[in-house]
C-alpha cells in the first residue's frame, strides 16, 4: 500500500490511463469501463480499475502539475508494477495549424519546470515519449474524425503564464501546445525503464483566445479516451 494511493497489491491493472482531473478518473471508469472499482479515493485522487474488450485496466487521477504527477506515476511503477502510462489531458493550442477539439500527440516535453534542473545538475534533458506508443497511438489516430498532430509540448509550471511572449517564441520553434504534466511522467518513465505518452484534446487556444464550452470538451474527450484505451492496451 503506497502513501498516497493507497491500494491492495493486486488492485491496480498493468496499463494505466492517467487523467489530470479525478473526476474525469471516475467518468471514465463509469462511461467506457465494464466492472469498474475504486481502489483508492486517497485525497479525493480517484483511482479504478474495469475491463475493457476483455483487458483488465486501470484509470488514476494525477492532479496538476509535474509534482503531482510525478508521485503518483512514481508510485504507480514502483508499488504496483504498472508498465506503461497514457496521460489523457487537456492543453492549449499554440500552433495556427491546430483548432479547438484536435488531438496533439506529445512526441516530447519541454518544461520551465525546476524539478529536471534538480535531477540532472542544471542540464536540459529532453523528456519524450515511448516510440512504440507514439507509433500506435499516430497510427490508430487516422481512423478518428479529428485531425490529430505529433509534436513537441510545453510542460508549464505557470497555468497563468508571466510571460505570454515566450510562447511565441515556442511556437516559433514548433512547439504545439501548453500543458502542465508530460515532462514528468516521460521523465520518470525514462528513469524506471518505463512506457509513456500524452494524447492531449486542445481546449483553447493560446494565439486566438477560443475555447470549448463544457459539453464540446466532454464530447472530444471521448475520442482522445478511445484512442488512450486502444493505445495503452496495445
Amino acid at each position: 500500500m503506497s502513501t498516497h494511493i493507497g491500494a491492495q497489491p493486486g488492485q491496480i491493472a498493468r496499463h494505466v490511463l492517467m487523467p489530470g482531473d479525478p473526476l474525469r478518473a471516475q467518468w471514465i471508469a463509469e462511461t467506457f469501463l465494464e466492472r469498474a472499482e475504486c481502489y483508492s479515493d486517497v485525497r479525493g485522487m480517484y483511482g479504478y480499475t474495469g475491463i475493457w474488450e476483455g483487458r483488465p485496466v486501470s484509470v488514476q487521477g494525477s492532479g496538476m502539475g509535474l509534482p503531482s504527477l510525478s508521485i503518483y506515476a512514481h508510485e504507480l511503477f514502483t508499488e504496483y508494477g504498472v508498465q506503461r502510462i497514457v496521460r489523457v489531458g487537456s492543453c492549449g493550442a499554440l500552433s495556427t495549424k491546430l483548432a479547438l477539439r484536435d488531438i496533439v500527440l506529445a512526441a516530447g516535453a519541454s518544461t520551465d519546470s525546476g524539478m529536471n534542473r534538480a535531477r540532472f545538475g542544471g542540464i536540459d534533458y529532453a523528456p519524450l515519449a515511448t516510440f512504440d506508443l507514439l507509433r500506435r497511438a499516430a497510427d490508430l489516430a487516422a481512423e478518428l474524425p479529428v485531425t490529430t498532430l505529433v509534436g513537441p509540448v510545453l510542460s508549464s509550471d505557470a497555468f497563468y503564464h508571466p510571460r505570454p511572449e515566450l510562447m511565441t517564441l515556442l511556437a516559433d520553434h514548433g512547439v504545439l501546445a501548453v500543458e502542465m504534466e508530460a515532462a514528468g511522467l516521460y521523465t520518470k518513465a525514462a528513469e524506471l525503464g518505463r512506457e509513456a505518452l500524452a494524447i492531449l484534446t486542445v481546449s483553447d487556444h493560446v494565439v486566438t483566445g477560443e475555447q470549448t464550452t463544457a459539453a464540446e470538451r466532454q464530447s472530444t474527450f471521448a475520442d482522445m479516451v478511445r484512442l488512450g484505451l486502444r493505445t495503452v492496451i496495445g
